[in-house]
């Protein structure tokens, strides 16, 4: 192990320990979605599939 990779695994560490309460926090003040929301969520994702599925079909 090089100098880099060790201190690549510190920042790695560290980013890991500043940004962990900060993400608890936020799943835990973060509103609730509701069905409306998930919806804008699955039909752009389904369409990206189904895309991906023809194009595959076409080769």
């Amino acid at each position: 192990m090089d100098w880099v990779q060790i201190g690549s695994a510190l920042f790695l560490v560290a980013m890991l320990v500043f940004i962990f309460p900060r993400m608890r926090q936020s799943i835990k003040h973060s509103p609730r979605g509701n069905m409306q929301d998930w919806m804008g969520f699955i039909i752009p994702i389904a369409a990206v599939i189904g895309f991906v599925i023809l194009l595959i079909m076409m080769v």
